[in-house]
C-alpha cells in the first residue's frame, strides 16, 4: 500500500533526527539574532523620524521605539552593520534550507491539531517558516536588485521581520533547552523525526553539517569582499558590485543609479542652466556651480555604502560644508538645522532625502564638487552630491536640486 506523507515511513532519510535539527537550530539562533539586530540597527540609520521625506514605514507605532539620531563617527559604522546584515544572511541560507528539510515531515503531521495548544503551535510554526522564506528570499532579490515584489521593498521587510522575529523568539524560548540536550547525545536513536524505516545512509550527519557548513563558507567567501577594500573586493563575484573596482581613474569606483537611468540630461546639469537652490529662514539663495566654487571648499576621506551590502573604499571629496550652506540662510555659529535635499533625478526612490542636524553640523558633510581630484562625472552625480559620514548611501543625495533648511 503506497505511503502518504503523513506517514512516518514516508520519510526515509536516515539523516533526520533531533541532534541534527538541533545543531541547525542553534546556529540559526545566534545567526538570525545577529541578523535581526544589524536590520534593526541600519534601519535606524535611514533617519525613519524624518517624517514624511524618510518614513517609508509610517504605520510602525511601537515598533519604532528604538530609533535614535544616526552617528556620524564612526565614518564606517553603515559600512559595518549593513555589510554584517547582508554577507551574514547570505551565508545562512544553506543552514536555513537544510533546517527547513530536517522538519519538513512536521508540516504533514496528522490531524493538524491534537488540541487548541498544538494548533497554536502550528500557526506559530506557519508564521515561523513563512516569515524566514520570505525575509531571505526578499533579502536576497533586493542585494541582486532584482525588484519582483509588490510595494516596497523598505516597509515589507521591515514588518516581515517583527513577525518572523516574534515567531522565532517564540520557538526559541520553548525549544532551546531541548535543542541543547539533543546536541550533547553523542547517539540518536528516537525522536519523532527519526525514521522508523530508513533507507541506507550515503552519509553520515556529521557529514551532511560539513556539506551546509560548506556551502555556508563558499557563500561568505563569494560574498564578504563587497564590504571590504584590496584583493578580497574581487572574491566578492555573488555581490552585484562586487569584483574588482569598475574602471580606472579618480571616477573608478561603484556605482548605484547611473544618469541615464534616472533621467538626467546634460543640458539641466550644464554650468549655463544648473542652479543649486538654498532655502531656509525665509530666505533663498540661487548658486551657480561657480559660485559654489568661490566658497570655502573642504576635503572628507568617505566611503559610500548600500542597502545591498556593497561599499566602495574611501574616496577623497572635496566641496562645500553643509553648514556653511547652512549659515549662508541664516543658521550661523554651528546653528544647522535638520535639511532637506532634493535630486533633479526623475525616477526611483530617494529623489528627496532628510539629514539630521548633527549630520549637517559635522565638518564632514560635503556638498561635494570633486571626488580624487577630479570634478564629479555625471554617474557619481555631477553638478553636486551630498556626501556624509556613516550615512546609507541613497541619503548621498546626486545630482542635487535643492537643499531647504529648517526643522522637519
Amino acid at each position: 500500500m503506497p505511503r502518504s506523507p503523513s506517514s512516518p515511513a514516508f520519510w526515509r532519510s536516515p539523516l533526520r533526527g533531533p541532534w541534527f535539527t538541533s545543531v541547525l537550530g542553534l546556529v540559526l539562533l545566534g545567526g538570525i539574532t545577529v541578523l535581526f539586530v544589524t536590520g534593526l540597527v541600519s534601519y535606524a540609520a535611514y533617519n525613519p523620524d524624518l517624517s514624511p521625506v524618510n518614513d517609508m514605514t509610517p504605520d510602525k507605532g511601537l515598533l519604532g521605539f528604538y530609533l535614535f539620531s544616526w552617528p556620524t563617527d564612526p565614518t564606517w559604522l553603515y559600512r559595518l552593520t549593513q555589510g554584517v546584515h547582508v554577507t551574514l544572511g547570505v551565508a545562512l541560507i544553506p543552514v536555513l534550507l537544510a533546517k527547513l528539510w530536517s522538519v519538513v515531515p512536521k508540516l504533514f503531521t496528522l490531524p493538524p491539531a491534537r488540541s487548541f495548544a498544538h494548533a497554536l503551535e502550528r500557526i506559530s510554526l506557519l508564521l515561523l517558516v513563512g516569515g524566514a522564506l520570505f525575509e531571505f528570499i526578499t533579502g536576497v532579490l533586493n542585494v541582486q536588485l532584482d525588484y519582483i515584489f509588490p510595494g516596497s521593498f523598505y516597509p515589507l521587510h521591515f514588518y516581515g521581520a517583527w513577525v518572523f522575529f516574534a515567531a522565532f523568539l517564540t520557538h526559541a524560548v520553548l525549544r532551546v533547552p531541548a535543542a541543547i540536550r539533543n546536541v550533547r547525545k553523542l547517539r540518536e536513536e528516537t525522536g519523532e523525526l527519526v525514521s522508523p524505516d530508513p533507507a541506507e545512509p550515503t552519509v553520515s550527519r556529521r557529514g551532511a553539517l560539513g556539506l551546509v557548513g560548506g556551502g555556508s563558507l563558499l557563500l561568505f567567501g563569494t560574498t564578504v569582499g563587497h564590504s571590504f577594500d584590496g584583493p578580497l573586493r574581487e572574491t566578492a563575484v555573488l555581490a552585484p558590485h562586487g569584483g574588482p573596482e569598475p574602471g580606472s581613474g579618480p571616477a573608478g569606483f561603484q556605482i548605484n543609479k547611473t544618469a541615464a537611468s534616472r533621467g538626467i540630461s546634460a543640458t539641466e546639469t550644464s554650468e549655463e542652466a544648473w542652479r543649486l537652490v538654498v532655502e531656509g529662514r525665509g530666505q533663498t539663495l540661487r548658486l551657480s556651480r561657480s559660485e559654489l566654487l568661490r566658497l570655502p571648499l573642504y576635503s572628507a576621506a568617505l566611503p559610500i555604502a548600500c542597502v545591498e551590502g556593497w561599499s566602495t573604499s574611501d574616496q577623497w571629496w572635496r566641496g562645500v560644508r553643509l553648514r556653511d550652506l547652512a549659515a549662508l540662510v541664516g543658521y550661523e555659529n554651528g546653528a544647522a538645522p535638520d535639511v532637506l535635499v532634493e535630486s533633479l533625478q526623475r525616477h526611483g526612490a530617494f529623489r528627496r532625502a532628510a539629514l539630521r542636524d548633527n549630520q549637517v553640523r559635522d565638518p564632514r558633510s560635503l556638498l561635494a564638487l570633486y571626488v580624487n581630484g577630479e570634478p564629479l562625472t555625471p554617474d557619481h552625480g555631477h553638478p553636486a552630491r551630498v556626501i556624509v559620514p556613516a550615512a546609507p548611501g541613497v541619503l548621498n543625495t546626486k545630482w542635487v536640486a535643492r537643499m531647504t533648511f529648517g526643522d522637519l
